[in-house]
Parts: structure tokens; C-alpha cells; sequence
């Protein structure tokens, strides 16, 4: 299976990790190299000017078209929901996004940990999502 892995930007080493134990459980997983050079504590420069302009910089490297495109080209997501801000199983604006491309497009929904409590927890359960809670052998 084509897998595109999706969540926040600071879970770049994770991204990283489980691209490698999916591919060794046969699947196909494409990841931004952005993400890859982040995780080998790479493009230091990029990664401040994320926390300073944000949406400057996803506009400047189109990263929001670049993931609907993986998406589309893939059979299913996997998202990565860690705790992050004092959020347990943080799902964000992005993601969600994310999440609304792989819906719309008839692909595969796995949520790595169980939905966050979030103020909008009900479109995430809206596109049932598979809930692995962490077992990668249950993407299918």
C-alpha cells in the first residue's frame, strides 16, 4: 500500500521512523525531504523561520499543495497524532486539512493514537478513521 505519512512539523524524526518500519512491512511511503534533513537535524535556518513565519514559509515552498498532491497519489494516510501544546493526540489545523484531502478523495484514514479532545474531534470522527493505536500492522 501507498502510504503518505501526515501530522505536525515538529514530529519530523518521528515521520522519519515510521516511514522506515512501514517500508519494512512492504509498504510505499514518500516523505518531503524537508522532513527527512529536519529529523538529521538538517535546514536549522528553515526551521526558525517556521516558528517565525510559518504560513510565509508554507506559502514559499507550496508545502500545502505539495501534501494534497502525496495524498491524492497514495492509497491511505497515516497520521502521526503525538502529544504536542498540552494536547494529548495533537491533531492540527493543517492535519486536519490533511485529513479533509484524504476524505474527500476516497483514501484510507489511520490515526496512529485515538482522536484528541479538541474542539473539533467531531470531523475527525465524521471520516471514521482507523484508530491503530500505535499497531502499524493494521494498516491494510
Amino acid at each position: 500500500m501507498k502510504i503518505a505519512i501526515v501530522g505536525s512539523s515538529v514530529f519530523a524524526k518521528q515521520m522519519v521512523e515510521y516511514r522506515g518500519q512501514l517500508m519494512k512491512l512492504g509498504h510505499e511511503v514518500n516523505l518531503h525531504e524537508h522532513y527527512i534533513a529536519q529529523a538529521n537535524g538538517e535546514m536549522k535556518d528553515l526551521i526558525d523561520r517556521m516558528n517565525q513565519e510559518h504560513a510565509s514559509v508554507k506559502k514559499e515552498y507550496d508545502y500545502i499543495r505539495y501534501h494534497y498532491n502525496e495524498i491524492v497519489n497514495s492509497d491511505a494516510i497515516l497520521v502521526l497524532n503525538f502529544d504536542k501544546n498540552g494536547i494529548k493526540n495533537y491533531i492540527g489545523g493543517n492535519t486536519l486539512m490533511e485529513i479533509g484531502f484524504a476524505y474527500i478523495n476516497y483514501k484510507k484514514i489511520f490515526l496512529l493514537n485515538p482522536i484528541p479532545e479538541i474542539n473539533y474531534k467531531e470531523e475527525i470522527e465524521a471520516v471514521e478513521p482507523v484508530i491503530i493505536n500505535g499497531d502499524l500492522s493494521l494498516i491494510k
